[in-house]
């Protein structure tokens, strides 16, 4: 199975390097022609990636229409470009691994939905779960979810991707795996803003323990299974993002706990906090639903400045007080 991977920013990247592992030929598509220059004549990406030596059969273009001889698709565009980049593209009713982490902004519809509006022929799966880049690239151990509801095209995948050092866990939950990589990443803003404002551990834990909560309601509003959203692509992302500088939202929230705005620190940005996009729109979906979820509307008040740090934490603390499992 000959992959193709849409999107050579830093995840996209690693993950074809993975895919590359096992000395198979993998095709990566990039949007920048340097980056197409700089994997074709150094085997390296310096631009998303740098310092990380590729391997000899990843081979990068500029051209969309160059990956139609793969026989499925690693689809790595951040989430409010996955409609555009689809529309472009014709997949040819070939498999396509989501991997991004969002919600579209203009239609509320998880990355699963938008695919299949678009590649209404091709069946869809996540590919979701603990994954700082870098790391995966450089061989460190790894184990994500694989969530397609095609039991047999899933364990065709998890064989052609699965690495000694990269694991992937199949699973048939596609809305869990997409809603916990999504709403990790509004958390992890939350918990980078408690960093930045030194507001010690204990807050921390308490916000990653109930932003879990509040991911859990979410999610099974929106279809999902409570395991799927304890396990790798759930808990297992929100604890690796909400603890770590590596993570773009995490390091998005410090610098607003620190006194950065929000719109300085995103316009100095070269790669995506997905989180910053997700935030709006995850708050008004909750708000559809009846879903509760106070994190979230603070970290949307943060981003568009409608209140100080001090005062969306003072709104937190004086909640009225409830049952843990409410």
């Amino acid at each position: 199975m000959k992959i193709g991977v849409i999107g050579a920013g830093a995840w996209g990247t690693a993950l074809a390097q993975v895919a590359a592992a096992g000395g198979e030929e993998v095709l990566l598509w990039a949007r920048e022609p340097e980056v197409v220059d700089s994997v074709n004549a150094a085997h390296e990406n310096a631009v998303f990636l740098k310092d990380v030596p590729l391997g000899p059969t990843i081979r990068a273009t500029g051209e969309l229409g160059d990956l139609a001889g793969c026989d499925a698709f690693l689809v790595v565009t951040p989430a409010q470009h996955l409609r555009s980049v689809l529309a472009g593209f014709d997949a040819a009713g070939k498999p396509l691994i989501l991997c991004a982490k969002g919600i579209e902004d203009a239609t509320g519809l998880l990355m699963h939905e938008v695919a299949h509006a678009v590649q209404p022929n091709s069946p869809i799966a996540v590919l979701s779960g603990p994954t700082f880049a870098h790391e995966v690239a450089a061989g460190l151990p790894t184990a994500v979810t694989l969530a397609v509801e095609d039991q047999t095209l899933g364990e065709r995948l998890v064989a052609r991707i699965a690495r000694p050092f990269f694991r992937p866990y199949l699973s048939d939950d596609v809305a869990g795996a997409e809603v916990g990589g999504a709403v990790k990443n509004v958390l992890a803003i939350a918990c980078g803003v408690v960093e930045g404002r030194r507001l010690g551990l204990n807050a921390r834990a308490a916000l990653i323990s109930r932003g879990f909560a509040e991911m859990t309601r979410f999610g099974l509003a929106k279809g999902a299974r409570a395991e799927t959203l304890a396990g790798l692509a759930g808990l297992g992302d929100l604890v690796l993002t909400c603890t770590s500088t590596s993570s773009r939202n995490f390091s998005l929230g410090k610098g607003i706990g620190e006194g950065a705005r929000p719109a300085d620190l995103l316009a100095d940005r070269k790669t995506v906090a997905e989180g910053a996009f997700t935030a709006p729109v995850l708050n008004r979906a909750a708000a559809a639903l009846g879903v509760d979820m106070p994190i979230a509307a603070a970290v949307c008040a943060l981003l568009a400045e409608e209140a100080s740090v001090d005062e969306v934490v003072g709104r937190i603390l004086s909640r009225p007080l409830r049952a843990e499992g409410v």
